[in-house]
């Protein structure tokens, strides 16, 4: 029986996340992200992903999202980095957390949540505690905005 690559534990950066259980090599697949696929239209009508609380929504295509807000879903613990060692990539419908540097043991399990920069991008605060981070969770491409914005202000 294969073992799992992860473990369940409290996250300094929030509530809950994965951990390495072993080290793990780059390029290791390490969990699949799983859900119910739903219309993007019907992701941006239904009030369940108001972005005010915890939603575990990943955009598949123009057409598709995929909903992980499921307790079978372990994957959805990850949490964001600004500084990530995993990814999440996918064929078709199916998306895999992949790791993109070798990771420790015990190390915690992170990616980029690739949130857009827009108006609201204060509301989604990071506390990934990276030297890269900007204090938002932002993606990696638009993380100079913040600096520029923030000048501003």
């Amino acid at each position: 029986m294969k073992r799992n690559l992860y473990k369940e534990k409290r996250s300094k950066i929030d509530n809950r996340g994965l951990y390495a259980a072993d080290d793990i090599k780059k390029g290791t697949k390490i969990i699949q992200y799983k859900g119910k696929i739903i219309t993007v239209k019907e992701s941006e009508t239904n009030p369940k992903y108001d972005n005010d609380k915890a939603i575990y929504l990943f955009n598949i295509n123009k057409k598709f999202d995929l909903d992980g807000d499921f307790k079978f879903n372990i994957a959805r613990l990850i949490n964001h980095s600004c500084e990530p060692n995993c990814e999440v990539d996918g064929i078709g419908y199916k998306l895999w957390v992949y790791a993109i540097k070798d990771i420790k043991k015990n190390e915690e399990l992170t990616y980029d949540y690739g949130f857009s920069f827009d108006k609201d991008y204060r509301k989604y605060r990071c506390n990934c505690g990276s030297k890269k981070c900007c204090g938002y969770i932002v993606r990696s491409e638009s993380r100079w905005r913040i600096k520029k914005s923030e000048k501003k202000d």
